[in-house]
């Protein structure tokens, strides 16, 4: 049985981004600035940090007021003769705008920040968080379950958001979060595991005196890369460096060590094998154009399946860019095999929903409805392959429908009654493994029929039979004559 968890009392940390609370544009002041300027530079800002750039504009340092008085007070008058770059901290700690309220209010907690600057998915700081914004926001120790993962050590200490997660899933959706937005905030905080523990192996190996021999990337995978994983997760990942072939070795360790670390902390091993200790997901920037060359040429059961879990990928550890343009190349070499994507299309429409004759709710001889197999598939797989046709760089199943309707090439009727189905699907399964957790079974994705009123049972039926409709849209889509470079019917 699981212990309950205080209950939590503020959950808006855990509904808005960070993008939702900066201030913006980013104020900056040059490295050679005088005291005089800063001061003037202060007062008009309408915070108390500024960011310091070089003189290729490139910020190097944080300055804030208590840079300032902390300089006066220990040089007095002598401290007006100093610069920016003489009082500015080098080490600036930031956030992506993408994160959660709820990891930036534990980070500058847990190092007393008042400041916290914002950076965009190519590390360009747009923005600053402050903590007189974030006041009113201030989460309690039980809501910062997942800021401990920045100083993380061990299995033990990465597994204690891991074993938080069906608590605050609970709370989210008794408290009216749509089940979309819990499954992103629980789909962080894996992905915030997987960083940190591979964080946690180059630290290792660098004070071994071992260190990467390239700059490298940690790429999550599957619906962590999606954002929609709910509280059965296991580890789709994978590695991709700048090295050569002969630097596999250092590759293939850290692979290792990274899922041992996971495993340990409440995130399983792939049953399938998809993660970087194994050769197949790991590799030079030429060995994985050439994998994805081979996958899309050879049209093989197993190449499709790998295509299925690659083009989700999400980079969260390392040099960054190198992820980022291993799904720029992959989506341009999927767009352009029109054979591939019908071969997709073919495989997808094997993946049938839940609806028996007459277009009843099909269940199994125990009652239950696999609505993994029998639903999200289906449906994350279709929007994908429409993706993949337009060529769009999202990810989340939502936006890869809102994508294809933006082009044109599903009405919009159709594309709010399949964004409204995924929601119902992952609402279902969420709710389906919380009781499971509590009860003290293994979550699965069969919902009990029973469990269901009326109305629930009836809207279902409606996900299930809007989820039925999707090979002929996908059909349509890859099939629809296009403007080159728009994606939109011509």
């Amino acid at each position: 049985m699981i212990t309950p968890a205080p209950v939590l009392p503020d959950l808006e940390p855990y509904r808005r981004r960070v993008s939702e609370a900066m201030q913006q544009p980013v104020t900056d002041i040059a490295a050679d600035a005088t005291m005089a300027e800063i001061a003037r530079r202060m007062s008009a800002a309408s915070h108390g940090a500024l960011l310091v750039r070089d003189q290729f504009d490139r910020h190097v340092g944080i300055l804030t007021e208590r840079d300032i008085t902390r300089a006066l007070g220990r040089d007095g008058e002598a401290a007006l003769r100093l610069t920016a770059a003489d009082l500015m901290t080098q080490d600036v700690v930031a956030i992506a705008e993408t994160a959660f309220l709820f990891r930036a209010i534990g980070r500058m907690r847990r190092l007393n920040l008042r400041y916290l600057p914002v950076t965009d998915s190519a590390g360009r700081y747009t923005g600053m968080l402050t903590a007189r914004s974030l006041l009113r926001l201030r989460a309690q120790d039980s809501q910062m379950i997942a800021d401990e993962l920045d100083v993380a050590q061990t299995a033990a200490e990465l597994g204690h958001a891991r074993a938080a997660l069906p608590h605050l899933a609970a709370t989210l959706l008794g408290e009216g979060s749509d089940a979309p937005a819990v499954a992103a905030v629980i789909s962080g905080i894996y992905a915030d595991m997987t960083a940190r523990a591979a964080a946690i192996v180059e630290a290792e190996a660098n004070q071994a005196g071992t260190p990467a021999p390239a700059p490298w990337c940690m790429l999550i995978l599957g619906s962590g890369g999606r954002g929609e994983s709910l509280l059965k997760p296991d580890q789709d990942n994978a590695i991709i460096h700048a090295g050569s072939t002969e630097d596999d070795g250092w590759y293939a360790r850290a692979g290792e060590r990274i899922a041992a670390l996971l495993d340990s902390a409440g995130i399983p091993f792939c049953k399938g094998g998809v993660m970087a200790k194994n050769t197949a997901w790991r590799g030079s920037q030429g060995q994985w154009r050439a994998r994805v060359t081979e996958w899309i040429a050879r049209h093989t059961p197993e190449a499709l399946l790998n295509v299925d879990i690659f083009y989700d990928l999400q980079p969260v550890y390392g040099t960054l860019r190198l992820g980022d343009s291993l799904r720029t190349e992959a989506l341009a070499a999927a767009r352009s095999s029109p054979l591939f994507l019908r071969l997709l299309a073919e495989q997808s429409a094997r993946l049938q929903p839940a609806l028996g004759l007459f277009g009843q709710l099909k269940a199994d001889a125990d009652g239950r409805i696999d609505l993994k197999l029998g639903g999200l598939l289906p449906l994350v797989s279709g929007a994908r392959l429409m993706a993949l046709r337009l060529g769009t760089a999202a990810t989340s199943t939502a936006a890869r429908l809102q994508a294809v309707g933006q082009a044109g090439l599903i009405g919009d009727s159709d594309i709010a009654g399949l964004i409204s189905s995924h929601g119902l699907l992952l609402d279902l399964t969420l709710r389906q493994q919380i009781a499971d957790l509590a009860a003290g079974h293994i979550p699965g994705s069969r919902i009990d029929l029973a469990s269901l009123q009326r109305p629930q049972r009836d809207r279902l039926k409606a996900a299930l039979k809007h989820v039925s409709l999707l090979p002929e849209m996908v059909q349509g889509v890859l099939t629809a004559a296009t403007t080159p470079g728009s994606g939109k019917p011509s």
